[in-house]
């Protein structure tokens, strides 16, 4: 996948389009990913005993791959990413605009 947890992606299809959030778990074979504060889902939660209260809960639900774009942080915007090998044999992903590698 062209994303990974930890990553901060920008939306660019959906309800949610332009918001800007980092992505929580990502669902490799469904190609699926959970963005913070992005398609937010109501859960009406039944009270579990005096630890667990009931009420409405808010959540994130999972959004597809290919409406997220990786945010690069020196464009300021949504960026293609690339996959290329280094010198020593790591393959790591780079962005397809400035050129900066994206694994550390």
């Amino acid at each position: 996948m062209h994303v990974k947890s930890g990553d901060t992606v920008v939306v660019i299809a959906g309800k949610d389009k332009g918001k800007i959030g980092k992505v929580l778990k990502v669902f490799p074979k469904k190609n699926r990913v959970i963005v913070e504060g992005v398609n937010m889902l109501t859960k009406h939660q039944k009270p579990m005993g005096p630890n667990k209260p009931g009420g409405i809960i808010k959540t994130e639900g999972p959004i597809h791959a290919s409406n997220v774009m990786y945010y690069c942080e020196k464009d300021k915007t949504g960026v293609r990413v690339g996959r290329k090998f280094l010198e020593n044999g790591k393959k790591v992903r780079y962005c397809k605009k400035c050129g900066e590698i994206l694994d550390k």
